[in-house]
């Protein structure tokens, strides 16, 4: 593995994280379940949490202003800005991209395939978001949390249309962290 980023209290932060998912899942009228589905509804599956997944990965600016346009599980391609190469450490050296829309901020956007989909994972893939602290051109380092790792709304009900990792986001590695079946 790499070089695990373990301090804080994750440990502690993450049951209660998966519970409040689950209760979203459960109980919001946003929720992605079918109304029927919710009241067989037992809590979404996960591995076990893992400080080896919890990664300290290297900020690498792309070319400023590189978009492109992001397959999605339905419908039209959408938009979206690479802001950032993250290079980190998993059973060998591995990259992933950051993206978020062209129009805004907000936290950044991380969706990844690896080989556990599509037996474990939902096969088209599953997502991850952070924020940084202050400006991402000063960011050096982020910590990368598999553990948090989720599947899109399409994995539940094909009513959703969701983006699709790209293939610069496709690792050959097996990542048992985050949701799974």
């Amino acid at each position: 593995m790499g070089h695990s980023h373990d301090h804080g209290g994750w440990r502690e932060e993450l049951p209660a994280h998966r519970e409040e998912k689950d209760r979203f899942f459960a109980e919001h009228r946003q929720s992605p379940l079918p109304g029927d589905d919710r009241s067989d509804f037992d809590g979404l599956g996960y591995y076990d949490p893992d400080p080896d997944y919890r990664l300290e990965a290297t900020v690498e600016p792309p070319d400023p202003g590189e978009t492109f346009e992001m397959e999605m599980t339905a419908g039209e391609p959408v938009e979206y800005e690479r802001v950032a190469r993250l290079e980190f450490d998993l059973d060998g050296p591995r990259e992933l991209y950051a993206y978020r829309q062209p129009e805004g901020g907000g936290s950044l956007f991380v969706p990844f395939r690896d080989a556990t989909a599509p037996e474990g994972t939902y096969g088209a893939g599953q997502y991850m978001e952070f924020e940084v602290d202050g400006d991402l051109e000063d960011a050096r380092t982020v910590t990368l949390d598999f553990n948090l790792a989720y599947f899109p709304f399409r994995a539940y009900n094909d009513a959703f249309a969701c983006p699709l990792p790209p293939a610069e986001n496709h690792l050959d590695v097996r990542i048992e962290a985050g949701e799974r079946f």
